[in-house]
């Protein structure tokens, strides 16, 4: 599993790189966000949640059950919408509710 940059939507803002725990993003000579090795990507999709420009999605590859789909983020004040993107087209939405989240 590891994550996708679309330069095309990359603002240059460098929030991924602050939050990417494994500095594993950087912002290359034309200011866009790169990862130069996916495959080492912890998957913690931390980059996903600060990315103002929807530049970052999560390939969720046949190693987990993903089949080539893939995952973007939404957020609504503390709703978090989790959608799932197939490669038939269709999509399916996790909404979860970040102050509650971990209240069990």
């Amino acid at each position: 599993m590891s994550i996708r940059i679309s330069k095309e939507n990359c603002i240059g803002c460098g929030r991924c790189v602050s939050v990417c725990p494994g500095n594993l993003i950087e912002l290359g000579r034309d200011s866009k966000a790169v990862m130069a090795y996916p495959k080492d990507c912890w998957g913690c999709a931390s980059c996903l949640k600060e990315c103002p420009a929807d530049a970052i999605n999560f390939f969720l590859g046949a190693d987990i059950g993903g089949r080539g789909s893939f995952m973007t983020f939404d957020r609504s004040g503390n709703i978090y919408d989790w959608i799932v993107h197939f490669p038939d087209g269709s999509s399916k939405t996790i909404e979860v509710d970040s102050e509650s989240a971990n209240k069990y």
